[in-house]
């Protein structure tokens, strides 16, 4: 409320729930806006912040209460039960909308609101009903990015403990698919694997579907269908995090199906590897959000150029891209609420300088193809595919990695798969 100033209101919804088939919805997650500034979970639920209204200042709408509705779908917290749960002040049904909300949009002249197609339209039509009524509705509309999500962006002491036990479980996941794996079976145990630990944790969901990707699979970015059978000699890449009482972790380890990387998989691995620790090295207090990249991408080409891979020197291959082929993907993204969490990482056309309290990936990767779609390279470098992603908290010193703990070294990997 301080940063949307008293002359402003936000209207933050919680949107509802989806239809998957006949009388099935999909599980609901609320929007990460709203759990954010709420911690509720039930749909159709919308908070409206009006600083300085003299008896409204903080309003939750929700659903009224339903014995009939809850019997066969699960209890509702109701109206009368938001303040002493939540700690919000004032509540009311959504069946009261249109009495209460013209009160706490009358006179405001800037609107928040993240915008969306089925909300604009309910939006309008409250605008439009007001200037029926005669009522001043606002005359201005502003995203969220510009208040809201850059107090996501940093995170508070309470979210980052829970972001660390978000990438715990992860990390025990991924331990527990490396020491599984083994030639013959399906990329899909594999995700059976990790789908346990996360729920035997008590984390039921999955920040985002699980890549669980062996061979020439392992080279396609978003690769969700893990349906393969892991072949001897197959490199596997899981990338897979839980979310955690909302919060997302963010993980990608890449390991030989067999417990052992040949001499060709073991030379990219370790370049992917000093990559991604320079890289970690540059995510901090005063750098800016491009520095880990462009030092990922000037040690993966320097090193596609000792392998042989590319030819001529390290500024022509920087200058002509390249290595962007074998590279393909940036080195970072926010993490928090979402898998690809708000914030701006440009200011004024500039890099954005990083802060403590930012939470970002780090995760180079280099991807090889094969005869087919890359016909001039050595064959010794076929299908092979390798990421390394850690989850990386900016701190006032430097930074902390939140999954410091899942095997990373060539040789821890090869260790734990062989115990």
């Amino acid at each position: 409320m301080a940063a949307i100033g008293p002359e402003s209101v936000a209207l933050v919804f919680a949107t509802g729930e989806k239809r998957r088939n006949a009388d099935v919805d999909y599980l609901f997650r609320p929007h990460s806006d709203f759990v954010y500034l709420t911690g509720f979970h039930e749909p159709d639920g919308l908070l409206v912040l009006a600083p300085g209204h003299p008896t409204l200042e903080e309003t939750l709408f929700v659903r009224p209460r339903d014995i009939a509705a809850e019997q066969w779908n699960g209890r509702r917290l109701g109206a009368e039960r938001v303040k002493e749960t939540l700690g919000i002040d004032n509540a009311f049904t959504v069946d009261e909308f249109n009495d209460v909300l013209p009160n706490l949009l009358d006179g405001r002249d800037v609107l928040h609101v993240e915008d969306d197609l089925e909300t604009s339209e309910q939006i309008d039509d409250w605008l439009s009903t007001m200037k029926e009524a005669e009522l001043e509705p606002p005359q201005a509309r502003e995203a969220m990015a510009d208040t809201l999500h850059e107090l996501r962006l940093i995170k508070s002491e309470s979210e980052i403990a829970t972001m660390q036990a978000a990438a715990n479980i992860s990390v025990a996941a991924h331990q527990r698919a490396m020491r599984y794996c083994k030639p013959g079976i399906s990329e899909l145990a594999l995700e059976s694997e990790l789908q346990h630990e996360f729920a035997l944790q008590g984390a039921r969901f999955t920040a985002y579907p699980s890549i669980v990707a062996s061979g020439a699979n392992a080279c396609i970015m978003h690769y969700i269908q893990n349906d393969a059978t892991i072949q001897d000699g197959d490199l596997v890449l899981i990338d897979a995090g839980c979310e955690y009482r909302y919060y997302a972790s963010d993980i990608t380890r890449t390991f030989p199906a067999n417990g052992r990387f040949t001499p060709p998989q073991r030379d990219v691995y370790e370049l992917v590897l000093s990559a991604q620790l320079a890289a970690i090295d540059r995510a901090k207090t005063g750098n800016v959000f491009t520095d880990p990249h462009t030092t990922s991408t000037r040690i993966l080409a320097q090193g596609l150029i000792d392998l042989g891979v590319l030819h001529g020197s390290l500024d022509e291959v920087l200058e002509n891209e390249l290595a962007k082929p074998f590279t393909v993907h940036r080195c970072s993204h926010f993490l928090g609420l979402d898998v690809h969490d708000v914030g701006k990482r440009e200011i004024g056309g500039e890099d954005r300088v990083l802060e403590p309290g930012m939470v970002l990936t780090i995760e180079p990767g280099l991807y090889f193809g094969n005869a087919e779609t890359m016909p001039d390279l050595d064959p010794k470098w076929h299908d092979i595919g390798i990421r390394i992603e850690d989850d990386v908290v900016v701190t006032e010193s430097g930074n902390h990695i939140l999954s410091a703990d899942a095997p990373k070294s060539a040789a821890d990997v090869e260790s734990l798969m062989a115990g």
